[in-house]
């Protein structure tokens, strides 16, 4: 079936001499950097223009906020059995070290680079991003990973501010945003795409007190409507064999239930006292009431034999319904002796339940080279969807965003 792993274990390349490729290292940079390290050097007043990603970038959504399928597509095959996990979140939250884990990158092994790049000293001491757009990477076991720049994130708000406050990039179809609100819509639009092109998708907040991630789930949730998934766009190069299925597909798009890919949410740099049994069963009871209108919950449920729980009676087996995982701050040395999950052994965890999970798959089968040209159409669906365009009207007219 499409969009689901076979197995957690890879083939041998000896006995395939077309194997596909595996992405390792992070492509070299490019042109010398310009702002905050990036963009090569481009002129910081230039009016909404599309910048191509550097040379050696494999960037699906580039800092212009375009997509580009050109440099990930001949990493992918006609391969149908396939998995998507995309990773949404604040910055400094650990999406880049949670994505390496799940590649399968062993940080012991000297000389090798992570294949996602992972924040360093000085990226951290001047505050800036290092994941820009949407970085891919493939892995053995055909996961398609999807590591994203950070949501909430005052460099990326900083680079895309002119100095009259108004917004260098364009978010949607032309329309003239302030920049602080392009970057809200931006941190929407990013979300809704990955819930729409994904299998899972990691949800990651940085402690347990923090639900703005939450937050904005449900709001991607409200404004997702009308955004199909890609098995259900067909591809450039179907022509005459699938124009009835193409028609076909635009019908039954309404009338099934819509796609939505499945959240894993992830708090990360716990304490020992926010991990003990109790206060874990609280976060969990806490993240179901939170989401018991959403989607998120509707699809869970679905699968289940009995009806959505009361909100007001929510006992243990309740809190499976959404899938949690809580990673703790990591430490210098992990004591055996710790009474809480170690950190190393949280991230295996995690790794094992993302490979193993039996997620929704698409409405049809797809090929991954199909799925990552249907995903670029998607992202102009979500650029020109009227929903988020009113939305943002909304905030504009509440006065919390200048104009």
């Amino acid at each position: 079936m499409a969009g689901s792993t076979s197995g957690t274990t890879s083939s041998n390349p000896s006995l395939n001499p077309s194997a596909p490729k595996i992405l390792l290292a992070k492509p070299s940079a490019g042109p010398v950097p310009g702002k905050f390290g990036r963009g090569g050097g481009e002129d910081e007043t230039a009016p909404h223009r599309a910048r191509l990603p550097p040379v050696g970038s494999l960037n699906l959504l580039s800092d212009s906020w375009e997509f580009h399928i050109d440099r990930f597509l001949p990493f992918l095959t006609e391969n149908t059995d396939f998995k998507v996990v995309g990773i949404i979140g604040p910055p400094g939250a650990g999406k880049s070290t949670i994505m390496n884990e799940l590649y399968g990158f062993d940080g012991v092994s000297p000389g090798m680079l992570p294949p996602f790049a992972i924040q360093s000293e000085e990226t951290r001491a001047m505050a800036r991003h290092c994941t820009v757009g949407i970085e891919p990477r493939i892995s053995a076991e055909r996961l398609i990973l999807l590591d994203t720049q950070s949501v909430f994130s005052p460099s990326v708000l900083s680079e895309i501010m002119r100095p009259d406050g108004s917004s260098t990039v364009s978010v949607l179809s032309g329309e003239s945003l302030s920049a602080e609100l392009a970057h809200e819509i931006m941190n929407i639009q990013l979300g809704v795409l990955l819930a729409s092109i994904c299998h899972i998708l990691l949800v990651v907040s940085e402690g347990v007190h923090d639900n703005s991630m939450w937050h904005m789930m449900l709001t991607v949730d409200l404004l997702k409507h009308g955004i199909p998934d890609p098995s259900c766009i067909t591809p450039l190069h179907s022509q005459s064999s699938t124009l009835g299925l193409h028609k076909e597909g635009k019908d039954k798009v309404h009338e099934v239930e819509e796609y939505i890919g499945t959240p894993v949410f992830v708090h990360t740099k716990l304490q020992d006292q926010d991990l003990s049994p109790p206060n874990i069963v609280q976060t969990k009871k806490a993240l179901l009431q939170y989401f018991g209108s959403s989607s998120f919950m509707r699809r869970k449920c679905a699968n289940k034999p009995t009806d959505q729980p009361a909100m007001t009676q929510i006992n243990a087996k309740d809190t499976e319904l959404l899938d949690l995982l809580m990673i703790p701050y990591k430490n210098k040395d992990d004591s055996p002796e710790a009474q809480c999950e170690s950190y190393v052994s949280s991230l295996w965890k995690l790794r094992d339940q993302v490979l193993s999970m039996n997620c929704p798959s698409f409405t049809r089968n797809v090929s991954e080279r199909d799925w990552l040209k249907s995903s670029a159409k998607i992202w102009e669906l979500v650029k020109s969807s009227p929903i988020i365009a009113e939305y943002s009207r909304t905030l504009l007219s509440s006065g919390m965003f200048r104009r």
